[in-house]
């Protein structure tokens, strides 16, 4: 798939194989670039008047924008979804950018892949309601946008279901995955989060009818794209929050389970310490010492020492120590 087109005329949608022709037909022109060469590339953009510098921004991977020129807009959005990592089997958030330039009555969307959000709205249009085009190039690009946007959505929701994952193995957790898992996450969401800010600031020039292009009827449908953004990026926001919880949770069991260790071998070093004493007093090289002429004496210190570690554990029982 390189360069196709769509032209809505009263009769119907027609193909044209050459973009010159689509553009120079009657009627709403769409003009669907994506895996094309440069040369394909340029050849469209010369026929649209499409900048050298808005094919660098769709190339260069550039953040979500809008521009206003005097013969057409450009916004420029990302798709997202989460994609198993190049060197690692984590899954990380994968993002494509698709250029949207909206003119008089025609619409070129161009992508360096084929993208299923386009690919929606263009099978819509050839198969199932060619009035789409009909309403505009405006309306079509609010179609797209709006696809974008609600891939966000599934998106949003795996990322969810990690999370509640996370919190319920972060509770008593200690080992290295489950910190590297809310790294994972936090990652995640910093990934999405430097899509869906500068996605908002784009379509919110679109809503508020900046330029003629945007019919005003239309506007509203770009105001529910920026509400949906809007609501997608306080999703965002509250779950970096959970997961900032559920690393303090998990840093304070790890801090928890520490203190038990060490509470424990505080207990043993203390109930050792007495009976160090009574074994450095009795390997002490005196040549007078009464006791260890009598025949039990052994026994005696040995029960003594017993009788010592008893006491002691008792006691730390008793103060809920052990």
């Amino acid at each position: 798939m390189t360069v196709e087109s769509h032209v809505f005329t009263s009769e119907g949608v027609n193909d044209h194989d050459d973009p010159a022709a689509a553009k120079a037909a009657t009627g709403t022109t769409w003009i669907r670039v994506s895996d094309a060469t440069d040369e394909e590339m340029r050849e469209v953009a010369s026929i649209f008047g499409i900048h050298e510098l808005e094919l660098d921004d769709v190339r260069d991977d550039v953040r979500p924008k809008t521009e206003i020129f005097p013969d057409h807009v450009f916004t420029l959005v990302k798709t997202a979804v989460l994609r198993a990592g190049d060197t690692t089997f984590e899954e990380e958030v994968k993002s494509e950018t698709v250029g949207v330039f909206i003119g008089t009555d025609w619409l070129v969307t161009l992508s360096m892949t084929s993208l299923r959000a386009v690919g929606k709205v263009w099978n819509a249009v050839t198969r199932e309601d060619p009035r789409i085009l009909s309403r505009g190039p405006d309306f079509t690009a609010y179609r797209i946008l709006d696809n974008v946007v609600n891939d966000y959505f599934g998106l949003v929701d795996e990322v969810e279901d990690d999370i509640e994952a996370v919190e319920e193995e972060v509770v008593g957790a200690t080992g290295i995955d489950t910190l590297e898992d809310i790294n994972s996450l936090r990652r995640e969401l910093l990934s999405i989060r430097r899509v869906l800010w500068p996605s908002r600031d784009a379509v919110a020039s679109l809503a508020r009818g900046e330029d003629d292009l945007i019919e005003e009827r239309h506007e509203k449908y770009f105001r529910d794209v920026y509400d949906q953004l809007v609501q997608l990026v306080e999703l965002i926001e509250t779950y970096r929050d959970l997961v900032t919880g559920a690393r303090d949770i998990y840093l304070n069991s790890i801090s928890m389970n520490m203190n038990e260790v060490m509470k424990t071998l505080t207990v043993v070093a203390t109930i050792i310490l007495p009976l160090t004493f009574v074994v450095g007093i009795y390997g002490m090289n005196f040549s007078v010492m009464p006791e260890l002429a009598w025949d039990y004496a052994y026994h005696a210190v040995m029960l003594g020492m017993v009788g010592i570690a008893a006491i002691m554990i008792l006691y730390f029982r008793q103060e809920a120590w052990l």
